[in-house]
Formats: structure tokens, C-alpha cells, sequence
């Protein structure tokens, strides 16, 4: 494995979060500027290579992965697609957490499922289901996540108030937690589907 190698899987498993020059050298035991210069030219490779999809974005001191421009179309025929329009367990699940603690961190999403959510957060904020709304104010500014008014739309509320008040959860139960966002969520949507039948 080159060491560039070891930089793009990083920048890969990061997601939409990218990583800093400091993380980078941190994670790697890379000199910065030995960072840097691989950042360049992994920035060049993508560029230059026609038959990848990907580029590398710099914004502010964070360093990401994301696809060409002009693979939009190609990749919005994929959220088309009929066969994926049904949101699955993962995507529900996050997305329960975000309707019911927005706005809320990509990392406070993870604590509480005790996984990486960074690609279904990205798949839910293509689907429009869920935005950015604002920064942390806190080192690393993150990203901060709610829902759309699509979202209300797509599950057929009129305002989010209108899913069901979650019990008292103890804190140092993520498990337990996880799985009382979704089921309440998923309560919300059942009873929704009995009116659309008619029941």
C-alpha cells in the first residue's frame, strides 16, 4: 500500500466530513507538508484521470472526497431509482435520531448508534429528507443536521410535533435508545399508513 494510498482510504472513510492536514498527519504519522504535497497530487491524479469519478475538495482546513460534477445525473438516476426508494432499516434509524434531536452532530448520531452514519447522512441529505442546519460552535465546526420540510411531505406530517413524545431514556443506554427513536418513529408512520388505507 502507498502512502497515498493510506491518505484517499482516510479521506474515503470520513465521508462528508472530511479530515483536517492535522488529522492526516496525526493518523498517518505523516509530516505535514509530506501531507500536503500527497493531497496535491492525489488532487491532480483525479483530476487527470477521466475514467475516475471522484475529486478531492478543500474547504477551509478540511480536506474531502466527493464525486465529479458531472456525474449529478448519473448519481440522482441512482436515488431514483424504484427499487431504492424504500428508505432501509439503517436510514430510518438515523433518521428517527435527527427528526427527534435535531439539530444534531454526525458524531452524536454515531454515539448513539454506535456506528459511522456519515453515508446514510449523506443519502438522506440527497433525498432532501434532511439539510444542514448550521455549525457547532465548537473545534471542527460540525455539521449540524434536522429535516426537511420534504420530510414532513414524504411521511405525511403536518409539522414534527406530531410524532410521538418519546419516555424518559436513560443516558447511558445507547442501545435502548437507538431503538426508541425508531420505534416511535416507525409508530408514527404505521399510523399514518392506516389513515392513507382508510382504517
Amino acid at each position: 500500500m502507498s502512502n497515498i494510498e493510506k491518505i484517499e482510504a482516510l479521506l474515503f472513510v470520513s465521508g462528508e466530513d472530511g479530515l483536517s492536514l492535522s488529522d492526516l498527519s496525526e493518523m498517518t504519522g505523516f509530516m505535514r507538508p509530506a501531507v500536503s504535497t500527497m493531497l496535491e497530487k492525489l488532487a491532480k491524479k483525479y483530476k487527470e484521470d477521466s475514467d475516475s469519478a471522484l475529486t478531492l475538495l478543500h474547504f477551509g482546513n478540511n480536506f474531502r472526497l466527493a464525486t465529479k460534477p458531472e456525474m449529478s445525473d448519473v448519481i440522482k438516476n441512482y436515488f431514483d431509482a424504484p427499487q431504492l426508494t424504500k428508505l432501509s432499516p439503517a436510514s430510518l434509524e438515523v433518521l428517527a435520531i435527527v427528526a427527534y434531536k435535531q439539530p444534531i452532530t454526525r458524531l452524536e448520531i454515531d454515539d448513539i448508534r454506535g456506528v459511522q452514519s456519515g453515508t446514510i447522512l449523506q443519502k438522506l441529505t440527497i433525498r432532501n429528507l434532511i439539510k444542514e442546519a448550521g455549525r457547532l460552535d465548537e473545534p471542527g465546526r460540525p455539521i449540524l443536521y434536522a429535516t426537511t420540510d420534504y420530510f414532513l411531505d414524504y411521511f405525511g406530517l403536518n409539522a414534527i410535533d406530531q410524532l410521538p413524545a418519546l419516555p424518559n431514556i436513560q443516558p447511558d443506554n445507547s442501545s435502548d435508545t437507538k431503538e426508541l427513536y425508531l420505534k416511535q418513529f416507525n409508530e408514527k408512520l404505521h399510523e399514518n399508513e392506516d389513515d392513507k388505507n382508510g382504517k
